[in-house]
């Protein structure tokens, strides 16, 4: 049975980049390419027109849901005409709501029974965060795996898509094995390396998967593990790298850990996170 992915797809350059990132890591994938229809329901462009010629309030609200729609229905479709030139099985899935785009997508992968959510992450420079807000919040609330793909990436990260390994940072937690388990089903094909950070992780991984011990210094902060472990995937040629998230609250939202955040902020290859157990 293939592998399902939703892919969020707003028609942005990022959210282009994650289709043709999914075409690369997940050839013959089942693909649900989900836009959201969200207000003002139409774009700025497509409002200018309908506001010079409507005669009222009421016709401009009517005459906005319906061409907004329409201009959903295009999106979705030109998104899904890219996922098939992609190598993907792929089929539109549009749906209105109100707000809270990333929360609608981990919602709508529950409904679709999908394996792995996929969306783009917005580099914004500076001191503000690397992840887009849809991003953000797929990623604290999905309790499927989560694959980010960063926009820009540079030739030979694009290249390392079609045959790398997989990176799973590794600890031995939990949260580990989850991730690396998460791994081994969504990529079967490929070689899954462990990388051990630092001194004291004395649990070993399932035989089959490559384990490499990296160095860091005694006592390294949450960056400095993830900076290792970006570095190594550099190195490596990874396609993907994979973290675990540090459990859920009762209300199901992903409660990140530091090394998987500073990951997510640090990497420039697309980034796995997967629910803790």
């Amino acid at each position: 049975m293939p592998i399902g992915v939703l892919i969020g797809f707003d028609g942005s350059p990022a959210a282009t980049a994650a289709i043709e990132v999914a075409g690369r890591l997940l050839p013959q994938a089942h693909a649900w390419v989900a836009h959201l229809w969200t207000p003002p329901f139409a774009s700025e462009p497509l409002r200018r027109r309908l506001r010079a010629s409507v005669g009222s309030a009421s016709e401009l609200v009517e005459r906005t849901e319906l061409e907004g729609e329409r201009e959903a229905q295009r999106l979705a479709s030109t998104g899904t005409t890219l996922a098939r030139a992609a190598g993907l099985d792929a089929e539109p899935l549009v749906k209105q709501t109100f707000g809270g785009e990333g929360l609608v997508l981990a919602q709508l992968a529950e409904q679709v029974a999908a394996d792995l959510v996929l969306v783009g992450s917005r580099g914004l420079g500076g001191a503000q965060a690397i992840m887009g807000s849809v991003s953000d919040t797929a990623v604290h609330y999905a309790s499927r795996p989560t694959l980010v793909a960063p926009a820009p990436m540079l030739a030979d990260e694009y290249d390392a898509l079609a045959e790398g390994p997989v990176v799973v940072g590794w600890d031995g937690s939990g949260g580990a094995r989850t991730a690396l388990a998460a791994a081994q089903h969504l990529f079967p094909a490929r070689q899954i390396v462990a990388a051990s950070i630092g001194q004291g992780v004395a649990e070993t991984p399932p035989d089959g998967v490559t384990i490499e011990h990296l160095d860091a210094p005694s006592g390294a902060k949450e960056g400095a593990v993830a900076d290792a472990l970006t570095a190594f995937a550099a190195h490596r040629r990874a396609a993907v790298v994979a973290v675990g998230s540090r459990g859920q609250s009762a209300v199901r939202q992903v409660l990140l850990g530091s090394v998987a955040r500073a990951t997510l902020r640090s990497a420039h290859r697309p980034v796995l996170v997967v629910p803790g157990p």
